[in-house]
């Protein structure tokens, strides 16, 4: 074989050693950004859920939550209840969304237990 011929071999090899290492690269971050965003939120007031009723409202965002559209106060979906707790996270149909628009629109749920 040709010294010519041995470099196209080693850079062939090389190559494809790359195109591996970019492609773990991308799927790597590709993982990252799919479950990073998931994230809930929980608080209590007054000594917390009481009953075990829950009620459910959306909050709207755009441009990975930094300007707010609409939110749903937690207050008004406990309405008369003094003792709740408040969860509010991204479920996987908001996840979904945020992803299919590549952040620009970005839902939460807020979950209210009285």
């Amino acid at each position: 074989m040709t010294i010519k011929r041995l470099s196209l071999i080693k850079k062939s090899l090389n190559n494809n050693g790359m195109k591996k290492k970019a492609f773990s690269l991308f799927s790597a971050l590709i993982l990252l950004f799919a479950v990073s965003s998931c994230y809930t939120l929980e608080y209590t007031v007054g000594k917390g859920a009481q009953t075990g009723v829950e009620t459910k409202g959306k909050n709207h965002f755009l441009i990975y939550g930094l300007a707010p559209l609409s939110s749903t106060s937690p207050v008004e979906l406990a309405g008369d209840a003094k003792d709740y707790t408040v969860v509010v996270q991204h479920s996987f149909i908001d996840g979904l969304l945020a992803s299919i628009t590549f952040g620009i629109y970005t839902p939460t749920t807020t979950k209210v237990i009285k």
